[in-house]
């Protein structure tokens, strides 16, 4: 047996797992330049002193086990239940109506792992989260100190639902405050659901030097 008729069925292997973990969100509808500004005006423009992460220059569909911008990380926030032998991967989606581009959980099968944002040294003393996702997921985000302890959370029962089916997915906005957040966690999503975080701006609380 030659060396590659033993590879092209592990290469081959590898893809078929890849293409079963990987969680790909299906496309929304394209909509008119009228309600893509609609939409657009239903997010306020970053406050004075926000920092803005919006990942631009982010590539669409690639699973990746981190991204980090502006001194903020993101990842998955817990270990894999139905995949364990995976590694937890976040991956970039487009809102096909504005093109922006949203991180989200990669993992086909575990969707319930939380997507967990890193804040730079010092921490934050609000977050805005701009994010979008499946009609009628939950999502719930929740914000802790560098102690691990919970100091603010906004939820939905359920994500806002197009009035009609050519009109964008809609954006949501939730805003969390605290003398100094050093984490979040987004969550929500079922297997077969997702949530997609379109931007986080942060008013950062400069980190105290120890002396």
């Amino acid at each position: 047996m030659t060396a590659r008729s033993i590879l092209f069925p592990l290469i081959l292997a590898c893809a078929s797992y890849l293409d079963a973990t990987t969680f790909t969100p299906a496309p929304g509808p394209v909509a008119s330049p009228e309600a893509v500004a609609a939409l657009l005006a239903t997010v306020p423009p970053p406050a004075p002193g926000e920092t803005v992460v919006d990942f631009e220059k982010a590539d669409i569909g690639v699973p990746m086990q981190k991204w980090e911008e502006h001194g903020v990380s993101f990842e998955l926030g817990g270990p894999l239940q139905h995949s364990p032998a995976a590694k937890p991967r976040v991956m970039f989606f487009p809102h096909l109506a504005t093109g922006h581009k949203g991180i989200l959980n990669a993992m086909a099968t575990d969707q319930a792992v939380p997507l967990k944002v890193t804040l730079p040294l010092g921490g934050a003393s609000s977050v805005t989260v701009v994010l979008w996702g499946s009609t009628g997921c939950p999502v719930r985000v929740e914000a802790f100190d560098r102690a691990g302890k919970s100091v603010d959370q906004q939820s939905l029962a359920t994500l806002p639902s197009r009035r009609a089916p050519d009109d964008p997915v809609p954006f949501v906005v939730l805003r969390l405050k605290a003398s100094a957040i050093a984490t979040l966690q987004l969550s929500g999503p079922r297997n077969g659901e997702f949530i997609a975080l379109d931007e986080l701006r942060f008013v950062p609380v400069p980190a105290v030097e120890s002396r």
